[in-house]
């Protein structure tokens, strides 16, 4: 791999990492507004650590093993550091299998956005489906049952892949619900949770909102080693911006739209990849880059 295609992907990599977790950061933000000073400096510091080198170092691992349990776990930890051709192959030969499934994962996330979640308009359309969200649902339950059809004739195991990631989906979701409803009693004083639990609250709530950044990740590259540097400068941005300057960043309101379309248009290309469309590994970060410039610049007009 390029130097220059490297450095591209790493940065496109810091930039989802970090846009895809605002929502993360304004929890983090608002829980630790609750703890003392000293519970407050051990979860920046004890926090980074836990969601650098063992939240988004051991999802990728878990990830690529499970889709190559014939290397174990071990034999998966070490491919993705090696450069042992005869791993290589299995995991290019395994793709497919993680390509579908984070696919559907990053495109429910998307449909879910559009149709069900409060948001500020950014563009034309997007209060027409958020008018009509029952329908999202059925369309989900079209989607997921037509990519499983084309999977079934291409390869059984993509079709297992579709369905997995459709339960990671509603999953995760379903732990960010109950994340909301836990944020809203510690902000309304109900709550009595200790520092060290609301440390280790928010570090479960990271490890939820990491998902999506390290399934998307895959839609930049298979190199779990580009992966935890992507994910784990970003995930260092995503402290800083929570402890200096959060209030700055929740005045630019269209930052989750660009967060959003970024994960459209990755699982997209994580769908085409997976049933053999070539596309180039310039295209991911490029459209990163893009998508989410263009609503930081929608945000600096509304400002």
């Amino acid at each position: 791999m390029e130097i220059l295609s490297m450095v591209l992907i790493v940065i496109g990599l810091i930039l989802f990492e970090t846009i895809s977790s605002i929502d993360n950061a304004v929890i983090n933000a608002e829980v630790l507004s609750t703890m003392s000073k000293r519970g407050r400096k051990w979860f920046l510091f004890y926090g980074l650590l836990f969601a650098v080198f063992v939240v988004r170092g051991i999802l990728p691992w878990l990830i690529i093993w499970a889709a190559n349990p014939s290397l174990g776990p071990v034999g998966s930890l070490i491919s993705t550091f090696s450069d042992n051709p005869e791993n290589a192959r299995k995991i290019e030969e395994s793709s497919p299998f993680l390509l579908v499934g984070g696919g559907i994962f990053l495109i429910f996330l998307f449909l879910h956005w559009l149709f069900i979640e409060a948001k500020n308009y950014g563009l034309r359309g997007e209060r027409f489906f958020h008018e009509h969200g029952v329908w999202f649902y059925a369309l989900v339950s079209l989607i997921l049952t037509f990519v499983v059809w084309l999977s079934l004739q291409k390869n059984p195991n993509m079709a297992l892949g579709a369905v997995i990631g459709s339960s990671a989906f509603f999953i995760t979701h379903g732990f960010k619900q109950n994340a909301e409803i836990q944020e809203k009693q510690l902000m309304s004083g109900t709550s009595t949770m200790s520092d060290l639990s609301k440390i280790l609250y928010l570090e479960v709530i990271d490890a939820t909102f990491s998902i999506d950044g390290v399934v998307g990740a895959f839609a930049f590259t298979l190199s779990v080693p580009l992966i935890l540097i992507g994910n784990g400068i970003g995930a260092f941005v995503v402290r800083q911006l929570t402890v200096s300057n959060i209030e700055n960043v929740k005045r630019y309101i269209y930052l989750k739209n660009g967060a959003m379309y970024s994960i459209f248009f990755l699982g997209i290309v994580m769908l085409l990849d997976s049933f053999g469309v070539q596309i180039p590994q310039w295209v991911s970060p490029v459209m990163t880059i893009c998508v989410v410039g263009y609503f930081f610049y929608l945000s600096r007009k509304s400002l």
